[in-house]
């Protein structure tokens, strides 16, 4: 979240199951609409209890023309895990865009985050389920953003924005870990009297998060280091 453009979109163009070939753009706006009912299915039902039909219905697309997509419900999964996590991290990368400091970066990206977290709460039941249902799925997923999020801590602790004792690797994890259960706690947990979720973080939240974050990654002064 140091460097927004080190959040970049790795997945190749969409293809057709059936022909190999890239799809037209009336072929990837019919990909996206089962993608979107995909995300509503798996989100209300579980991975499970979920079906091809349901989702198609949910598509209002015909049944046979799934398989023109997709080669079965756990090819759906894998796709819609990827696309959740292309979304996302676009919604990090622009939200950080135009920052002119590591800490409005950071704040900046988990902004993004938690607003595509509290537009799109399946991501969370779907990433908890891949772990069961392609694992492999979910380490890309996970590796995807903390490859972008490690790499823009490198950059920063070059021109001295963060503390260049600290292990980057370990700090992107630990860092992206923080922002996943803070928007659960927050965001996915959270009701008002009406039961109802919230429509964005609280931005006292945000604030915490900010104030943790800059006490965790800034540099220390030499009088500190002695310490």
């Amino acid at each position: 979240m140091s460097i927004p453009g080190e959040l970049i979109d790795e997945e190749a163009a969409p293809v057709s199951t059936a022909t190999g070939r890239p799809l037209t753009k009336r072929g990837e706006a019919t990909r996206h609409r089962l993608l979107e009912a995909a995300e509503a299915v798996f989100a209300e039902q579980g991975y499970h209890e979920a079906s091809i039909v349901k989702i198609t219905e949910r598509a209002g697309i015909g049944l046979g023309t799934f398989y023109l997509y997709f080669d079965s419900k756990q090819t759906i999964f894998e796709a819609l895990v990827l696309d959740l996590n292309r979304r996302v991290r676009h919604s990090m990368s622009e939200a950080m865009t135009g920052a002119s400091s590591r800490i409005e970066a950071e704040r900046a990206g988990f902004a993004g985050f938690f607003r595509f977290t509290a537009e799109h709460p399946a991501l969370y039941r779907v990433v908890r389920e891949a772990e069961f249902v392609s694992p492999e799925t979910l380490r890309l997923h996970y590796s995807r953003i903390v490859d972008g999020y490690e790499a823009g801590l490198r950059a920063a602790q070059q021109v001295g924005d963060v503390d260049p004792r600290l292990d980057p690797t370990v700090a992107a994890w630990a860092l992206m870990g923080m922002g996943e259960l803070i928007g659960m706690r927050f965001l996915l947990w959270e009701r008002d009297a009406d039961g109802r979720p919230p429509a964005q973080i609280d931005p006292a939240v945000t604030d915490a998060m900010a104030r943790f974050i800059d006490n965790a990654l800034a540099p220390r002064g030499a009088q500190e280091e002695e310490k």
